[in-house]
């Protein structure tokens, strides 16, 4: 059965939130682990679909993860600058890695920035270490841009995320 991406229902909120979060916990991308402020926005699909697209990767009935897509310098844009998309929060879960999920939710992102009008770029930031993110982002074609890194907290100067751009 293949992968199909949709936007997320309401009764699936909880359980993206809880792949999302897991995810970055199990993965040690939360600087804080489980008392890290960022564990809350992840887990809080609602807000996010309220602001932007949230996206699911399924197979049959089986969430796989999801994604949040930003279109066009919207509320949930950290980066995104006008006529770019953000793509935010992309999570599989463990169990579903390594099967095209990702690379799913990532291609359906580039897509929905396609069909926005005046939208030319994807922009997304992501950690030092999410090599395999970084292996995906790059096979898709998008590209480094360092001089649009930024660090989501200012006051801990060991948190820089790194920014990759596609241009459409």
């Amino acid at each position: 059965m293949d992968i199909l991406i949709r936007r997320v229902k309401p009764t699936e909120y909880d359980a993206l939130g809880e792949i999302t979060a897991q995810a970055y916990l199990k993965d040690g991308l939360l600087h804080f682990g489980e008392s890290d402020w960022y564990l809350g926005e992840l887990k809080d699909v609602a807000k996010r679909a309220a602001a932007a697209d949230v996206l699911v990767a399924t197979r049959g009935e089986h969430l796989l993860g999801g994604v949040t897509f930003v279109p066009s310098g919207g509320p949930m844009a950290d980066i995104a600058r006008p006529s770019e998309a953000e793509i935010r929060m992309l999570a599989v879960a463990h169990e579903a890695r390594g099967r095209g999920a990702g690379e799913a939710l990532v291609r359906a992102c580039v897509d929905r920035a396609r069909a926005t009008d005046g939208c030319v770029r994807v922009v997304l930031s992501t950690q030092r270490t999410m090599h395999s993110a970084h292996r995906l982002y790059e096979r898709l074609g998008f590209v480094r841009v360092p001089e649009r890194d930024w660090n989501p907290i200012p006051e801990l100067d060991d948190i820089t995320l790194l920014t990759y751009e596609l241009t459409l």
